[in-house]
């Protein structure tokens, strides 16, 4: 028996080819009434952007029908209407009678899937995500504007599987933002598992991603998990996605619309359930308008944006950083008027990572209770705010001084520690240990 919902009265559906989706915060929800083959009838208002529909548990909207996909379709609101996409499901997404992989609605509309009818009556009144009172999330800080608005989206977003792309300058605390979602949302007892996509040797990806099989390739001695694997049950954070090469981003759009992966060598798909997010300090958009990175990846892994501000455009939160960096590195100093007046005035190249190094620099260089403007060394010239200042060595412990030496050479590196190795003049070994003896992250 296929269940069927009566027509009469929808507006005829509008189906062009989905060609863009930009996510909107504020965004249009919709109710759906469903009528499984079985005869059960039910309603649901779903508050979400983007709506999941399949016959696995953890859908957004989950069916009990043996003819439809674990992860059937989707549906979400974007500037041009509600985009309705096929998963690659097993039986097809019809609308109209005619099968669909990407379509645009704008009216009520009936959605067959295998023996399942779902109506989707789109709502007319848009929510918005307004900015949150805290100065707080996690381990970012901010009074501004702009970060308290991004504060309310992680407030609302955080609960929900939704798949985050994180941009912004290097040093703005994208992986700040990874880890504070992972702690606020139902996966914090699960694992985080971070992939760092411009950080792995490029025929060495897909195994990292998604694992390998004994045998699969020359050094594979043995099986091996990827993060996929490693973050069941967790949260997936994958940096620098804008590197992944062309041939693997199918690959990776697969494993997030079906959420199953196929080691490196194997035969056999593995179910995961991950949330995925993604950082980039590239536009995405312009990468997929020359043609280096898949336009339907980039959808898939933009369901919500969240742009992060330069250090130098919320000037007004350095002050509360400066703060927050205190307690954690040295719990009763404080930073004096100067020094924060020093600080404001500052172009920040490295955002908050470089003042985060600024601050650990000074706190080790001074024995003062109390930061002052001239213990303050700034890794970049003049064109950028102050100068560096002459550092005197006097009375300084061997200690400090290379502690300080290698604050700076990973500042100047962009945290890139092989880099910072060749520039100290040491095996990345040694940095290691060297890093772990002070407590650097």
């Amino acid at each position: 028996m296929v269940a069927e919902l009566d027509p009469d009265g929808l507006d005829e559906p509008t189906l062009p080819l989905l060609t863009d989706a930009r996510p909107a915060f504020s965004y249009r929800v919709g109710r759906f009434v469903v009528l499984q083959p079985d005869g059960k009838r039910f309603e649901r208002n779903i508050d979400l952007p983007l709506i999941r529909i399949g016959s696995a548990p953890s859908n957004d909207l989950s069916v009990a029908d043996p003819s439809v996909s674990r992860h059937h379709c989707e549906i979400r609101h974007t500037e041009g209407g509600f985009a309705l996409r096929d998963l690659e499901s097993t039986n097809g997404t019809m609308v109209a009678g005619m099968s669909i992989r990407e379509a645009v609605v704008h009216g009520e509309v009936v959605i067959q899937l295998g023996r399942t009818a779902v109506r989707f009556i789109p709502g007319k009144e848009e929510k918005r995500v307004d900015a949150s009172h805290a100065a707080h999330f996690g381990q970012l800080a901010g009074r501004s504007r702009g970060m308290r608005e991004i504060f309310g989206i992680l407030e609302k977003i955080a609960p929900t599987d939704l798949t985050v792309s994180v941009q912004g300058e290097t040093g703005t605390g994208k992986d700040l933002v990874a880890r504070a979602l992972h702690q606020a949302s139902p996966r914090r007892k699960g694992p985080f598992v971070v992939f760092d996509a411009g950080a792995v040797a490029a025929n060495l990806i897909e195994s990292e991603l998604f694992g390998h099989e004994k045998g699969s390739f020359t050094g594979a001695t043995e099986q091996r998990q990827g993060a996929f694997e490693r973050a069941d049950g967790g949260t997936l954070f994958i940096d620098e996605i804008g590197e992944l090469a062309p041939e693997l981003q199918p690959k990776l759009l697969r494993a997030l619309e079906q959420r199953e992966i196929q080691r490196v060598g194997g035969s056999r798909r593995l179910p995961v359930d991950v949330r995925v997010i993604c950082a980039t300090n590239r536009s995405l958009l312009d990468e997929v308008k020359r043609g280096r990175f898949r336009d339907d990846l980039y959808f898939r892994i933009s369901v919500v944006v969240l742009a992060l501000p330069p250090l130098r455009d919320r000037r007004e939160d350095i002050e509360l950083l400066v703060d927050a960096i205190l307690q954690h590195v040295k719990p009763g100093v404080t930073a004096a008027p100067d020094s924060i007046s020093v600080l404001q005035n500052y172009d920040w190249p490295g955002n908050v990572r470089e003042l985060r190094n600024v601050i650990e620099t000074a706190c080790a260089m001074s024995q003062s209770k109390v930061l002052h403007a001239r213990d303050l060394i700034f890794a970049h010239d003049s064109e950028h705010g102050p100068s560096r200042e002459v550092m005197s060595l006097a009375g300084k412990t061997l200690e400090s001084i290379e502690h300080a030496a290698i604050m700076q050479t990973l500042e100047h590196c962009a945290g890139n520690r092989s880099a910072a190795a060749r520039a100290l003049g040491i095996a990345p070994s040694t940095l290691y240990l060297k890093l772990k003896k002070f407590n650097i992250a």
